[in-house]
């Protein structure tokens, strides 16, 4: 990068640069994709939309549809040996 800039703010630039874009993603996907977002003129003189399924395709995308089959725990092997007791532990068959 140059003299002006140290190698401990690597990291620091790599969190923001992740941050930023993240940012930028979900901006643009506002902009484009939610039916609430209003551009062209003729959408905005419409007080009222009716598009209840282009709100329920926003709203119930891919991922939540995948996250809502999968269960409610991030680790579930970590999460069962902190809550059972010692003596009724089984370790997972492999």
């Amino acid at each position: 990068m140059g003299r002006w800039m140290r190698p401990e703010v690597y990291p620091l630039m790599a969190a923001m640069t992740f941050v930023a874009s993240m940012c930028v993603f979900q901006l643009t996907r506002n902009v484009l994709l939610n039916p609430d977002v209003r551009i062209n003129k003729g959408r905005r003189s419409m007080g009222v939309l009716e598009n209840e399924e282009e709100g329920e395709k926003y709203a119930e995308h891919g991922l939540r549809r995948f996250l809502r089959t999968r269960p409610p725990q991030v680790m579930p092997a970590i999460n069962r040996f902190f809550t059972q007791d010692k003596d009724q532990f089984q370790p997972p068959k492999n």
